[in-house]
This record gives C-alpha cells, sequence and structure tokens, in this order.
C-alpha cells in the first residue's frame, strides 16, 4: 500500500509497538520529505495494514500527530499533512521556557538582540498593508492606554507585526514565543510603574513612523532604547531580573 501519489512506503514497524511508535514512524517520513505538507494521510485500516498493527493503535498514532500539529483533519475521517500552527509552536516554546524556569535577564539579553534587528528589517521590507496595520496598532493603544491588558496584549501584537514585516519565517518563529512568555512580566511593570504604559506608547509611535518611512537606522535605534527602557522600568519597579517568569496562557488571547 502506497501512502501517497508519489509511490513511497512506509518502513514497518513491529507487532507491537505502541502509538508512540506509530507516531514517530509518521513523523519521520514527515521531516525526511516523503510525506509532504497537503499530502492525505490513508485511511486507518490502510495505515493500520502498511504499518502491522491494529486500528486502535494506528488511532491513538494520529491523535498524538494531531495534538502536535502534524495532521489536520479535513473531513470526518481524513486527515492531511499539515506544519503546525505558529501559535502553537509558541505556545509550546513559551511553556517550555517557562518550565526550565527562564529569568527575565535571560530573555531580556535576547530581546536585545533580536528585536532591533528585527525592526531594522522590517523597516527594509515593510509592505503598504502591514504599514497601515501597523500605524493602527498605535492608535489602538492610545485608545485603551489605561487598560492593562489591551495595553499587553498590544505590545504582543505590535512586535508580531514586525516580526511579520520582515518576512523572516525563521524570525518569527523565534520571536513570539519570548513576547508570550514575557506577558506576566510586563502585567507586573505596569502594575508597579503606571507611567511606563505611557514610555511604551511613545516608543511604539517612534518605531512604527522609522519603519513605515523604511529608516531602517532609526527603527533599529529606537527599538534598542525600547527594550533598554523595558528592563529600566523592570529595576524601577522594585522586580527581580533573575526570577523565573512564568507561563501564561492568557498571553495567546
Amino acid at each position: 500500500m502506497n501512502l501517497n501519489s508519489k509511490g513511497h512506503v512506509l518502513p514497518s514497524v513491529n507487532n507491537t509497538p505502541g502509538y508512540r511508535k506509530v507516531a514517530e514512524t509518521i513523523e519521520g517520513e514527515i521531516l525526511k520529505g516523503n510525506l509532504k505538507v497537503g499530502d492525505l494521510l490513508p485511511i486507518e485500516s490502510d495505515l493500520a495494514a502498511q504499518l502491522g498493527v491494529n486500528r486502535s493503535t494506528i488511532r491513538e498514532g494520529i491523535r498524538a500527530l494531531e495534538n502536535s500539529g502534524l495532521l489536520r483533519r479535513v473531513e470526518a475521517k481524513r486527515l492531511v499533512i499539515a506544519a503546525p500552527d505558529a501559535t502553537m509552536i509558541a505556545r509550546a516554546n513559551s511553556r517550555a521556557m517557562g518550565l526550565n524556569r527562564v529569568t527575565f535577564q535571560e530573555l531580556w539579553e535576547l530581546q536585545m538582540e533580536l528585536e532591533p534587528f528585527a525592526a531594522q528589517l522590517a523597516a527594509e521590507r515593510i509592505n503598504e498593508d502591514q504599514s497601515h496595520r501597523l500605524l493602527a496598532t498605535i492608535k489602538e493603544l492610545e485608545d485603551n492606554l489605561a487598560n492593562d491588558e489591551a495595553v499587553i496584549q498590544h505590545d504582543i501584537a505590535f512586535h508580531n507585526l514586525i516580526a511579520d514585516a520582515t518576512g523572516n519565517r525563521a524570525l518569527c518563529l523565534s520571536a513570539a514565543p519570548i513576547g508570550m512568555l514575557l506577558f506576566s512580566a510586563t502585567e507586573d511593570l505596569y502594575r508597579n510603574v503606571p507611567r511606563a504604559r505611557h514610555r511604551l506608547l511613545e516608543a511604539h509611535r517612534a518605531i512604527a513612523e522609522a519603519i513605515v518611512r523604511h529608516d531602517a537606522p532609526g527603527a533599529r535605534g529606537w527599538m534598542a532604547k525600547h527594550i533598554q527602557d523595558f528592563r529600566r522600568g523592570y529595576e524601577a519597579g522594585g522586580l527581580p531580573l533573575d526570577a523565573p517568569i512564568s507561563f501564561d496562557a492568557r498571553a495567546f488571547g
């Protein structure tokens, strides 16, 4: 039984591998490119026959692959090979950093390298539609400056828009979980240092204006100042730089 239109056949597994072995076997073929995004996965009975396991084992393996984002259901009983959603990846990475007790200092050090570079690249590559969306977020922030949660959600969206404008998918996948993990840290900052939200608005306006006029050095410089100011505000609020930051599911909306 061939698994796709190009005739590729999965390697056999032993008679009692368990659902993990089934999931790992199919995942391995996806990562090697033998099964491609958009390919239909065969029905359970065909998979069971080819892999030499029972259908209940296949079913559990498929469920694991769905949960990891590698399979997506297109009909009640059909699945296609999929690339994990960016939000799913960000959530998993944020949770992993939280469980590994990553500190504010560690995240800030990474932000100081990543965010100014992203702003510079965005200024060089941003298109008209992205420019309109970026500037629109500034107006939304002005209208919701007294709402801490809205300000934090704006902050995450603003940095994600900049990452998107770079056109660099690796950068987008790297930056998103950092911003999401900083949700709780930013919430503490606004609670302890209320004026920080006004400095955020000033910085975001300057960064956005530099990006949309394609001023790469200006965008990079303003973003560096913004990230440095974030740390200063954190310190002014008496918040510990070396304390682990907790994962907060609200960062995902």
